[in-house]
């Protein structure tokens, strides 16, 4: 089983306290789900991230109404609900330390995660 890195092609961000996917991440999100028929043993794992600001159990909760979201995306494009599989990180795996909005701004987001078996 191999695991792809998450490149930074494979993440979607978000807008603070919001889990609706940006208009201007559609392109991406059809990207991804039109990977799926061309790679039949592949499936994915939606990460879903927040910022520090917010309890840990709210950022958990946020964190996976982000990644439900970006699941429910790529369903409605045509990818297997039985290949998508999601969790939330909330808060714990950040990508940017700090406390203003160019640190949180790029923890607000889904990681994408490919596995091939």
């Amino acid at each position: 089983q191999e695991d792809l890195a998450v490149n930074v092609g494979d993440r979607v961000y978000f807008a603070f306290d919001k889990s609706r996917i940006k208009l201007e991440l559609r392109a991406l999100v059809e990207a991804h789900a039109g990977y799926m028929p061309s790679h039949p043993s592949a499936t994915v794992r939606i990460a879903g991230n927040c910022d520090d600001r917010g309890t840990r159990e709210y950022n958990l909760a946020l964190g996976q109404r982000r990644a439900d979201s970006l699941r429910k995306a790529m369903v409605l494009l045509g990818v297997s609900d039985q290949r998508i599989e999601t969790i939330s990180w909330g808060e714990e795996k950040p990508r940017a330390t700090g406390h203003d909005e160019a640190a949180w701004s790029q923890n607000r987001r889904d990681d994408i995660i490919y596995t091939h078996e």
